[in-house]
């Protein structure tokens, strides 16, 4: 009975101060002496401290590592903020109050939502940087660099990733122009290659193999060695369109000049168009594929030798074209030269043998060169020779016309006439100023070249000075020309007064005109007879244009230009008296 009355207390609630009442039970029935139960409870109690300083202890170490875990969580809450810059999450709980489990509870989310945040981050700078090693590996000319790479999780920012960002856009930007470059080179290459007639892909291919197509590489090398590897190749390759583009050009020149020289048909020569149609051609302007290929150029050369070995048979017939061309400049530029004995002298050297064919041909155009030169130096002075002579016709004219009684009537083309005669009038005023240039001009070239100025074999100085004389003569002429005309007028009215009629126009003194003007005398030298270079009265060439223009009736008299102006208002002057 007794146990059961111990145990029901057990079926409610055990407690110490039932368990202490049992115990005190049974030491009163075992018998136990107080010493022995004093001690026994002093034993209990120290066993029940031990275990509460266990369970304290067990406690505060649960206490101490839920605040070192919450402050580890606050700790890396702020790393992972400040490493991917948030400085102000959303989920981070603003206040710290609470139990430290309410605490870690506030912080947990926020935590695995930063967790997140940082694995993302971390796959776009991997990213990023993974595309930015890539591109330095293609322009430093290697494939993508091995071992993995690291990324920096101190700084997760998306300021750092919007760096790696820009980074990578410039090295996009730079792989772009690189690429496009590359591109344009091999356009280039391939350009050149045409024209010059060399295997493009296996030029290409030594550059790089990436560049040739037909290997099937997709990414073509934009590395600094590819670049001016293909630098290196397209300006060799521009030198060597340039060097041969000179040498074809050579050859055009030679062949052609062959051809003048031999009379070569034009069925022959068009064998060769395609070497001579680059004669004249810059080198950009040579875009024809095989314009430029070795074939072409040795075909040329060949062709220019056998011309030389034709030519050499035809060197009599070659030199005297030559010596036709060199008198030809002669004449235009009215030098006198002995051209008989010049072919004599040609012909004796051909015959004894004494001198190569080039020579002599390198000679003769040397001769060429040289007349060109002068005619050049001429030129200048010989136009205003021509002007001068072309004055003095007009001037010759002019007196032609001024004698015509009937210059004014209303016949046909007299209103061309009397156009032509006020154009002549103004050309015949600067007649005198043009000759003060020509002998200005003549006396400078003499000082320079320290050689008289001849005009087919006549100083060109003396018959200036000839011409300037007899203008001088015939402005005096026509002085008293004038004179005795006012003489006869006045003669004619007193004779009016006196008899009442008027007497019949009187005839001039002489129907003759005065030559006057230069002579230029053609000896043997060009093989013509001696011939004069006359002019009328006013200095102007005569010759085949003098008998083209009307030659004045024996009954013209010359009046001045006042008397021409009172026949155009209507006055007539008084008639001449025979």
């Amino acid at each position: 009975m007794a146990e059961l009355d111990v145990q029901n207390p057990l079926i409610g609630e055990t407690n110490c101060g039932v368990l202490l009442h049992q115990l005190q039970k049974i030491w009163d029935e075992v018998g136990e002496s107080d010493e022995e139960r004093d001690k026994m409870l002093l034993q209990l109690e120290q066993e029940c401290l031990d275990v509460y300083k266990r369970k304290v202890d067990q406690a505060a170490k649960s206490r101490a590592h839920l605040i070192q875990t919450l402050a580890d969580a606050k700790l890396e809450l702020s790393t992972l903020s400040a490493s991917l810059g948030e400085t102000t999450f959303v989920g981070i709980p603003d206040k710290t109050s609470g139990t430290i489990k309410e605490q870690l509870a506030a912080i947990a989310p926020a935590l695995e939502e930063l967790w997140k945040q940082k694995e993302e981050r971390i796959k776009e700078f991997l990213n990023v940087q993974t595309q930015i090693q890539k591109i330095r590996g293609e322009i430093a000319g290697g494939n993508q660099q091995s071992g993995s790479l690291k990324v920096d999780e101190s700084d997760l920012s998306l300021k750092k990733l919007d760096e790696f960002n820009d980074q990578l856009q410039e090295l996009q930007k730079e792989k772009s122009d690189r690429l496009h470059k590359v591109l344009e080179y091999v356009s280039t290459v391939h350009d050149l290659c045409a024209v010059l007639g060399i295997d493009f892909y296996g030029t290409v291919t030594e550059v790089h193999p990436s560049l040739n197509d037909a290997t099937g590489v997709q990414s073509k090398s934009i590395s600094n060695d590819t670049l001016a590897s293909l630098a290196k190749t397209v300006l060799a390759l521009e030198e060597d369109k340039k060097q041969r583009l000179k040498k074809l050009q050579e050859l055009a020149t030679q062949l052609i000049d062959l051809w003048n020289l031999m009379d070569t048909s034009k069925e022959e020569r068009s064998c060769f168009d395609h070497v001579t149609c680059n004669i004249s051609a810059s080198v950009d302007d040579v875009t024809v594929p095989g314009a430029l290929a070795l074939d072409l150029i040795e075909q040329a050369e060949l062709e220019v030798e056998r011309l030389d070995k034709l030519k050499g048979s035809r060197m009599k017939e070659i030199a005297f074209k030559k010596q036709g061309e060199l008198e030809e400049i002669f004449a235009r530029a009215h030098i006198e030269i002995d051209t008989e004995a010049a072919r004599a002298k040609i012909l004796a050297l051909i015959d004894s043998g004494t001198v190569e064919p080039s020579e002599l041909l390198a000679d003769m155009d040397n001769q060429i060169i040289k007349a060109k030169e002068e005619a050049v130096s001429r030129k200048d002075i010989l136009d205003k020779v021509e002007k001068w002579m072309s004055a003095c016709e007009e001037e010759s004219w002019l007196d032609d016309y001024n004698r015509d009684d009937n210059r004014y009537n209303a016949s046909r083309g007299a209103h061309l006439n009397l156009k032509r005669a006020e154009k002549a009038r103004i050309l015949v005023n600067k007649i005198p100023a043009l000759v003060d240039s020509l002998v200005a001009k003549t006396r400078a070239w003499e000082e320079e070249h320290g050689v008289t100025f001849a005009y087919d074999g006549v100083p060109l100085l003396a018959m200036l000075d000839e011409y300037a004389l007899l203008r001088q003569d015939r402005e005096e002429e026509k002085r008293r020309m004038r004179d005795q005309k006012k003489f006869h007028e006045q003669l004619n009215t007193e004779q009016e007064a006196i008899f009442g009629s008027r007497p019949s126009p009187a005839r001039p003194l002489s129907s003759t005109k005065k030559v006057v003007g230069p002579r230029v005398n053609g000896g043997a030298a060009n093989g013509t007879p001696n011939r004069r270079l006359s002019m009328n009265q006013n200095g102007a060439r005569s010759g085949k244009r003098d008998n083209a223009r009307p030659i004045a009736p024996s009954n013209y008299v010359a009046i001045s230009k006042e008397d021409a102006s009172s026949r155009v208002s209507g006055t007539e002057p008084a008639p001449v008296t025979p």
